[in-house]
């Protein structure tokens, strides 16, 4: 009875957010409550590799050595230490060669738009994702932002693709957060973006596009389908040199690629778009043009301060 009060004790036990490591904060992942005792899951190792099988289970058990595999507490966990129904496991994020790739790079620094108490917006180049994913780990922005900052409490307040270049927000206390993530469920944020297409000169200006954007085939494209709408976009034309046009794109909603996809139904797929209308083959960091998509503008009512704020990305879309 003893030891079950302290394991469910443990289980209810604030979890302590585990220190970055190279500007990479910890992930998680919980057992499930339904996890059997004697299961090929029921160690720790073989949990972790059951649940995300792309990593090998040498992998694992390094990082476990390496003591980048904790418990709740930041302790650290063994390869083959019990995986308890429902605690929680934090793990870091490898990807090899990376921090090798930043060396022989040299690794430049983000350009930080505003930073104050609660609020940092940085202005994020293409080809670079919002926070660790795939195989981006040091080099994402969230990883770079905290070497740069030292600030190991940032989290971002939404997301752009890593493609799309431009304005992001993050939040710097985790007292005020909620406050910042309600102007964007409430829609109180205004942002608007760049962008380089083919010319429309049939099309008149401004036009909005309102449709049902659904998940595609492959999973990460989007597609529009007949339905109630769930989509919005007001679109203008900024006018251009006869074959490609600059557009503003102002995003009502916030469904995934919804402003490549509206363009692209619009029949001016945005330049560099490896996605829309058709899926490019498979390409490295350089394989060719970036996304002409700049996210250039946000304005809102900063729920803290009280103040209007207004952001502009200092990148541009030349012609």
């Amino acid at each position: 009875l003893g030891v079950a009060i302290s394991e469910a004790s443990s289980l209810n036990r604030q979890p302590r957010k585990p220190d970055p490591i190279d500007g990479v904060p910890a992930s998680r992942v919980r057992v499930p409550m339904n996890l059997q005792a004697g299961s090929l899951e029921s160690s720790i190792g073989e949990f972790l590799y059951a649940r995300f099988p792309k990593i090998s289970r040498d992998d694992w058990q390094a990082r476990c050595r390496a003591q980048r595999v904790l418990d709740q507490s930041g302790r650290p966990l063994r390869f083959d230490a019990a995986a308890r129904p429902g605690m929680l496991i934090h793990y870091y994020r490898e990807v090899a060669g990376e921090l090798d790739q930043l060396e022989l790079r040299g690794e430049a620094s983000v350009v930080i738009v505003h930073q104050d108490d609660h609020l940092l917006v940085a202005d994020k180049p293409a080809g670079m994702p919002v926070q660790p994913a795939g195989r981006y780990a040091a080099r994402s922005l969230l990883a770079q932002l905290i070497r740069q900052t030292g600030d190991r409490q940032l989290a971002p307040l939404h997301r752009i693709d890593r493609d799309t270049s431009g304005l992001v927000l993050y939040s710097r206390l985790p007292q005020s957060r909620s406050a910042y993530h309600r102007l964007f469920v409430e829609r109180q944020i205004r942002k608007s973006y760049l962008a380089l297409a083919p010319a429309l000169p049939c099309q008149s200006w401004p036009h909005t596009r309102r449709s049902r954007i659904v998940r595609g085939d492959p999973f990460f494209r989007m597609r529009e389908v007949a339905g109630p709408t769930n989509s919005e976009s007001l679109i203008e034309s900024l006018g251009g040199d006869g074959s490609i046009d600059r557009y503003r794109l102002s995003p009502v909603s916030g469904r995934k690629h919804q402003l490549r996809v509206h363009m692209s139904a619009l029949g001016a797929p945005i330049c560099g778009d490896r996605l829309y209308p058709v899926l490019a083959e498979p390409g490295g960091d350089s394989g060719g043009a970036p996304l002409q998509l700049l996210a250039h503008r946000v304005d809102f009512i900063d729920p803290i301060s009280g103040l209007r704020r207004e952001f502009y990305s200092q990148q541009q879309l030349p012609l």
